[in-house]
């Protein structure tokens, strides 16, 4: 196949050359962006949590008297234990996928001049982190000691465990226990390293800080103050769910329950990740309806090219071509134009992804993104020049000639 007539005939049909050429740079620009949205929002609800999910849940409490704290705890605490198959019920102050109370950044030096990033402090009275079903890959788990009172929003001095993705990012390459790190005038000491333990609010954060957790053991103090953590057996956790809020209802009438978030932990995770299923939704029924415009302009076009070459074609059959040669002429430049408009396409992605990160902060467009967008756009090209090019090539020749 001679590329020079075909380009000699775009050259003639300049225009509707460069219309197609830009209805596939702007197909493939929004296909690369949104396949890598939705894989970034997949990637967020598929994220390892670190706990134990399903024999998980919490019970929120607001409204309470501060200085009735102890009080609270005390009889919330025991309405929940009375309840039958509640295995264990612990005080902690965020809850995986629900209420975040303890995000800060944090230095490694205690004169605050190497910031280490915002992590997630979870605080926990004793039994919390053995409830969480978190696993210590290095190190050890808090011990009766370690548990400080607090001294503000939580004990200024303590032992702790930070997750492996925080130890990689704060000490890359070296042992992370006995390191120490500070929030203001706070400081923390490792002495055990857990494989992942996921942030309350993950969405919101990349897939390398969503897991930059700590977990702090407190004595039970005012800001642990109506936050529980429960665990029971999953197959009987929506029952006993139920009898927990009715429990806790029956024993402190004067508190007010937060009951969107007072559910099961695997509730939780399904709610926090709504709007990410909700964008993925919505970013696939663009890609199709973008890709269903462009397969229709180029049939259009195709389909016109066609009808107006119909005494070229004929006088090319009467000379010996096949209908294999029409087929492969008008694949070929189709195959043209669409990689022109690839190209194009590629560097309007990435203009699109620098526009989409300073607006939403989104990380940057990943290089094996463009690749897979031109391949499926020069499979789309050609599956939709194909049937205008086969209804081409089946034009006898006699007809085609006598054609005006």
């Amino acid at each position: 196949m001679q590329i020079a007539p075909i380009l000699a005939a775009l050259r003639k049909h300049r225009l509707a050359t460069v219309l197609i050429a830009l209805e596939i740079a702007l197909a493939c620009a929004v296909l690369c962006n949104a396949c890598f949205i939705i894989a970034s929002r997949l990637s967020a609800m598929h994220v390892e949590s670190g706990i134990d999910e399903p024999a998980l849940a919490t019970v929120q409490l607001t409204g309470y008297d501060p200085s009735q704290s102890v009080d609270v705890d005390a009889r919330a605490l025991a309405a929940l234990r009375a309840v039958p198959g509640v295995q264990s019920v612990t005080l902690l102050n965020s809850i995986p996928f629900g209420a975040r109370r303890g995000t800060a950044g944090i230095t490694t030096d205690a004169e605050r001049q190497h910031f280490g990033g915002v992590i997630e402090f979870y605080v926990g009275a004793p039994g919390s982190l053995d409830a969480l079903g978190s696993r210590i890959v290095a190190g050890r788990g808090p011990r009766p000691e370690d548990f400080q009172p607090f001294t503000g929003f939580m004990p200024n001095e303590a032992n702790v465990q930070i997750t492996q993705a925080l130890a990689d990012h704060l000490w890359p390459g070296v042992d992370p226990l006995g390191k120490e790190f500070w929030m203001l005038k706070s400081h923390y000491r490792v002495v055990g390293v857990l494989k992942t333990l996921v942030r309350p609010d993950p969405p919101g954060w990349t897939p390398q800080e969503r897991l930059w957790s700590v977990f702090v053991p407190a004595q039970p103090g005012p800001y642990l103050t109506g936050s529980y953590l429960l665990r029971a057996d999953p197959k009987e956790m929506p029952r006993v769910m139920r009898d927990a809020l009715a429990a806790v209802a029956r024993a402190l009438p004067e508190v007010v329950i937060d009951r969107d978030a007072s559910q099961t932990l695997t509730d939780l995770r399904h709610e926090t990740f709504r709007n990410d299923r909700i964008m993925a939704g919505l970013m696939l029924g663009v890609i199709a309806a973008l890709l269903l415009v462009t397969a229709l302009g180029i049939v259009g076009l195709a389909s016109f090219w066609v009808a107006q070459r119909r005494k070229q074609i004929g006088v090319r059959r009467a000379l010996g071509a096949t209908r294999g040669d029409i087929l492969r002429y008008f694949q070929t430049e189709n195959f043209l134009i669409v990689s022109l408009g690839i190209a194009l396409g590629m560097l309007l992605a990435y203009a699109l992804n620098v526009a989409l990160m300073q607006v939403y902060e989104l990380p940057r467009l990943p290089l094996a993104y463009l690749p897979v967008g031109a391949l499926a756009l020069w499979v789309l090209g050609q599956l939709s020049v194909l049937a205008p090019a086969l209804r081409a090539a089946a034009v006898p020749p006699v007809v085609a000639t006598r054609s005006v």
